[in-house]
C-alpha cells in the first residue's frame, strides 16, 4: 500500500516492495537506537495525599508499556521523587549511553530534579507531560485528585532553566491517551533513529574527489565533530585486492541473485553483467571488513585500465547494497551518502539525486542521477540497462534505471556554511506520472507545487550542494526534530 505522508500514517517505502526486498536481500543489523525514560513528581505531595502516588504511578506505568512497543531499546529507570533520586537517575542513563532521554512528568516537581539528567548524561531531552485525561471532573475532584493534573506547572519552570543552563528545550504536552500527542512523541523517536545512526557511523569514502566539484569536497573531521561519527579513508586497491579472491561460483550466483531482484535490458552485455556482479560480491566483503555504514567513491580511471573498470563497475553492488540498508553515493559525495542514511534510519528509503531538467509545461522539477540508486523507492521492478558510455566518467557497463514510485517524497540535503556548520537542507513535493528519459538513471517528476525556476533559486540558497537524498514520504518535520537532537541548523523549501 503505497503511503500518504499524512499525520495519522507516517510514510515510509512501499510495504510490498520493501518485503520483497527483504526477502532477497536481507538488511543489515545495527544497534538499536536507545530511548532513556524517567518519569517523576515532588514526593512532598506522597505523605499529604496517600492515594495520589499510585495513580501516577499508574499513567508511568501506561507511558513505560507503550515506549517498550516503539522501535528502540528503552532504559526505565523507574520514578523520581526527589533531587537525590534525579541525580541517581542520571548516572543510570548516562551509562545507558542513550540516544534520547524522555522525561516524564506526572505531576509539579522541581527543576533540580531533572536538570542534573540533561546536564549529565550530554544526551538531548524530550520532556512530556500527559495528564490523565482530557479534562478534570471538576464537581467531584479534591486537591489530590486536581495534582494529578498539574504535570503542565513543571513545563515552563524545566523550560527556563534549560535555557539558562545552555540545554535545549522540547516539550509534548497532552493527555494520556491522546494519539496525536503520542504522535508527536514518536516523531522524536524516528529523529532518535536519526540521531543513533549518525552518532555511531562508520562511512566510507573510497577513491579521490571528483575533479572540479568544490560543493561535494567535505572536512573529514567535520562528521566525527558534528556527529561523533568515523570516516574511513580508502583506496580502490582495498576493493581490488578483494574482486581479485571472488570466485566463479560467487559470481554466478550474484547474477543469479541480480536477474531475481532486477530485470535485464538487451543492451546488457553478458561480460558487462558478470564483471558488475563480481564487484558486487567484492563490494560487500569491503563494507563488512570495514564496518561500514554508508559508502561514497569515485575513481577517474585511464584507458580501460583495472581501477577504471572497477570505478565503472560499482552501480550494480552499490545498488543491491543500498537495498540492504547500507547507502552507497558516487562522485565522492560523502554528505550525500550521510543523508541517504539518515532517511534510511527513518524507514523512508533515501536515494543519490540530482536535478536532471525543469519542466515548465507541466510545473514539474525533473530529478534522477546515474550510479547506485535506492531500489525501494521504484516504481516498478528496477532495469539493469547496458551503457556504452557513462556521461561526465569514464568506462562502461550496467546501470541502474527505475522511476520513482508516484506519491509524497522529501528531498535531504547536507549543506555547509562559511563556518564549516552543518545543516539538514529538507523540501517536499510529489513525485507525478510522465514522460521520463530512458538512459540507465533513476529519474522522477517531482511537483513541488510552485514554479520549477523558482524552486530550484529557493532550493539552492541554501547551501544544499547538487546532489541529496531521495526519500519517499513527507518528512521534513523528522528531520526538523532530527536536526534538533543532532544540535544542527534545518532550513526548508
Amino acid at each position: 500500500m503505497a503511503t500518504t505522508g499524512t499525520d495519522t500514517d507516517p510514510p515510509t517505502v512501499t510495504a510490498d516492495r520493501a518485503a520483497a526486498l527483504r526477502d532477497l536481500l536481507p538488511p543489515v543489523t545495527r544497534r538499536r537506537t536507545r530511548v532513556g525514560l524517567v518519569s517523576g513528581g515532588l514526593g512532598a505531595y506522597w505523605p499529604q495525599f496517600p492515594g495520589l502516588l499510585p495513580k501516577l504511578k499508574e499513567s508511568a506505568a501506561y507511558v513505560a508499556e507503550r515506549f517498550q512497543a516503539m522501535d528502540a531499546e528503552v532504559t526505565d529507570v523507574g520514578f523520581i521523587s526527589d533531587a537525590q533520586e534525579g541525580a541517581a537517575a542520571a548516572e543510570q542513563l548516562r551509562r545507558a549511553d542513550c540516544d534520547l532521554i524522555v522525561l516524564f512528568l506526572t505531576t509539579y516537581l522541581t527543576s533540580s530534579m531533572v536538570l542534573p539528567i540533561a546536564r549529565r548524561s550530554h544526551t538531548p531531552v524530550l520532556v512530556v507531560d500527559l495528564q490523565p485525561s482530557e479534562r478534570m471532573d471538576h464537581a467531584d475532584f479534591d486537591t489530590g485528585d486536581w495534582l494529578a493534573y498539574c504535570s503542565q506547572c513543571s513545563v515552563p519552570e524545566v523550560g527556563n532553566v534549560f535555557r539558562r543552563a545552555g540545554i535545549p528545550f522540547r516539550s509534548v504536552s497532552g493527555w494520556l491517551r491522546q494519539e496525536s500527542a503520542w504522535r508527536r512523541v514518536e516523531q522524536w523517536i524516528r529523529a532518535a533513529h536519526v540521531r543513533a545512526a549518525l552518532r555511531h557511523a562508520r562511512h566510507g569514502l573510497m577513491g579521490h574527489l571528483y575533479p572540479g566539484m568544490l560543493d561535494v569536497s567535505t572536512d573529514l573531521t567535520l562528521l566525527p565533530a558534528t556527529f561523533g561519527s568515523h570516516v574511513e579513508v580508502l583506496e580502490f586497491d582495498d576493493l581490488r585486492h578483494r574482486v581479485e579472491k571472488v570466485t566463479e561460483a560467487e559470481t554466478r550466483e550474484r547474477m543469479a541473485l541480480a536477474r531475481k531482484v532486477f530485470t535485464l535490458d538487451d543492451s546488457v552485455v553478458d561480460e558487462d553483467f558478470e564483471w558488475g556482479a563480481t564487484v558486487s560480491v567484492a563490494l560487500d566483503r569491503l563494507v563488512a571488513d570495514f564496518g561500514l555504514d554508508s559508502l561514497a567513491y569515485y575513481h577517474r580511471g585511464l584507458d580501460g585500465e583495472l581501477h577504471e573498470r572497477l570505478g565503472a563497475g560499482m552501480i550494480l553492488g552499490a545498488s543491491l547494497l543500498t537495498a540492504r540498508g547500507t547507502p552507497a553515493a558516487g562522485e565522492y559525495e560523502l554528505r550525500t551518502s550521510v543523508a541517504q542514511l539518515a532517511s534510511q534510519s527513518i524507514g523512508a528509503g533515501g536515494s543519490f539525486t540530482e536535478i536532471q531538467a525543469l519542466n515548465f509545461e507541466d510545473g514539474v522539477v525533473e530529478m534522477g542521477h546515474d550510479g547506485p540508486a535506492h531500489l525501494a523507492v521504484s516504481a516498478r521492478d528496477p532495469l539493469l540497462r547496458g551503457l556504452g558510455v557513462y556521461h561526465g566518467k569514464r568506462g562502461w557497463g550496467v546501470s541502474v534505471e527505475f522511476d520513482v514510485q508516484h506519491g509524497p517524497v522529501t528531498l535531504l540535503g547536507l549543506g555547509q556554511d562559511a563556518d564549516g556548520g552543518l545543516s539538514f537542507v529538507t523540501s517536499e513535493g510529489t513525485v507525478v506520472p510522465g514522460p521520463l528519459l530512458e538512459i540507465g538513471n533513476t529519474t522522477s517528476r517531482v511537483d513541488f507545487g510552485r514554479d520549477p525556476g523558482e524552486w530550484v533559486d529557493a532550493w539552492s540558497a541554501t547551501g544544499v550542494g547538487h546532489h541529496w537524498s531521495l526519500a519517499v514520504g513527507h518528512h521534513s518535520a523528522d528531520f526538523r526534530a532530527a536536526a534538533s537532537l543532532l544540535g544542527i541548523d534545518h532550513r526548508e523549501v
